[in-house]
């Protein structure tokens, strides 16, 4: 199976040689890592399968979290977490997108950008939903930054996951309706102006021209019931990659083809790219180092988790009502076990790492 790794191994050189003075070092690293994920490079150790008498090469991981192969199988760990947090009430699903505009300036400085997208975003909605004709409430928000489309195209945007009600200043919890949290027209504008208001207190704001900060920025908000299928949506964006090796289909003649499924038709497409150019779109959607892309707000940060005990009290429920089952993506993976007849594997001896390429 094509991977990207082998578009890097293959293409790699080529495109570190004509840009390597405009790469971050963050993006060389990402991608000799995962060139040399799950290979000799790293070590790892050497199994005896006694079924089939064969010997079997096991590979350490390379651990980078820009890497297809290592953090799928997180997922899980994360969504086991959220049980508990998750309170027994209705949830939302609100989504604010960085105008077009901004994604030139977003994708130069991206630590700034995206921590200005995080707090302005989350700062607007908690206001909005204090207001009395709405929830009159703190709200509990789990945010997850997303900055790809389906074809890798660099679309910067947050997830956030909404309690359907808060607590009152005075310890009382107020639910909203089950299809409706707060107006996303009324949103709109007040998370534009947070947004440029941070922005002017940094050198930045004069790269952006006028007429941005009175257009209607994108701000979506859908009901999600319990709120358990929307921790689901969200696990494997924050522990995947931009995209994954099983929708590689073909490196031929320079020409990288993936598969893609079309929002609004939801049929399944393939989009066909120079591998420079594939390169360039998966490297985009590497984070800044250390960068923090799921964050907790309102009854969910790590600050108010008394008032989040007080909020699961007056609800009157628990969190263990949720079946384990519940806040699971998939299988966990067999460990030490033969990948051809799943019998027990008998380690041998450790394999030392390869000089890694310089």
């Amino acid at each position: 199976m094509l991977e990207v790794a082998d578009i890097f191994r293959l293409h790699g050189p080529e495109y570190r040689a004509k840009f390597s003075t405009r790469m971050l070092p963050s993006h060389q690293r990402a991608m000799q890592d995962i060139e040399d994920c799950r290979t000799e490079s790293l070590g790892g150790q050497l199994y005896y399968c006694a079924q089939c008498d064969q010997q079997r090469y096991s590979y350490h991981s390379c651990k980078n979290r820009h890497c297809p192969k290592c953090q799928n199988e997180r997922a899980n760990e994360w969504l086991q977490e959220q049980k508990e947090l998750l309170l027994p009430t209705h949830h939302f699903l609100v989504t604010f997108t960085l105008p077009a505009e901004l994604r030139a300036l977003a994708r130069s400085h991206q630590k700034t950008i995206y921590n200005l997208l995080f707090r302005t975003s989350a700062q607007a909605l908690q206001q909005l939903a204090q207001d009395p004709r709405f929830v009159g409430a703190r709200l509990g928000m789990v945010g997850v930054l997303h900055t790809w489309t389906r074809q890798l195209l660099y679309h910067p945007h947050v997830h956030y996951i909404v309690t359907g009600g808060g607590l009152t200043d005075d310890r009382r919890w107020v639910s909203a309706r089950k299809d409706f949290l707060v107006p996303v027209k009324a949103l709109s504008p007040i998370f534009a102006a947070k947004f440029r208001d941070e922005l002017k207190k940094s050198e930045l704001f004069p790269l952006v021209k006028a007429h941005v900060w009175r257009k209607n920025w994108v701000v979506h908000s859908e009901p999600v019931g319990s709120g358990v299928q929307a921790f689901k949506y969200l696990a494997p964006y924050i522990f995947r990659v931009a995209l994954s090796n099983n929708r590689l289909h073909n490196l031929h003649d320079g020409q990288v083809t993936f598969s893609y499924k079309e929002s609004a038709t939801d049929q399944l497409k393939r989009c066909t790219v120079t591998a420079e150019e594939f390169i360039r779109r998966f490297l985009q959607h590497l984070l800044p180092h250390r960068f923090i892309k799921v964050r907790y707000y309102g009854l969910l940060s790590p600050a108010h988790r008394q008032l989040l005990q007080q909020a699961r009290q007056l609800l009157s429920a628990s969190t263990s009502k949720l079946k384990p089952e519940d806040l699971k993506t998939t299988k966990p993976l067999a460990l030490l076990s033969c990948p051809h007849c799943g019998a027990p594997l008998t380690l041998l001896r450790p394999l030392t790492p390869t000089a890694r390429a310089p």
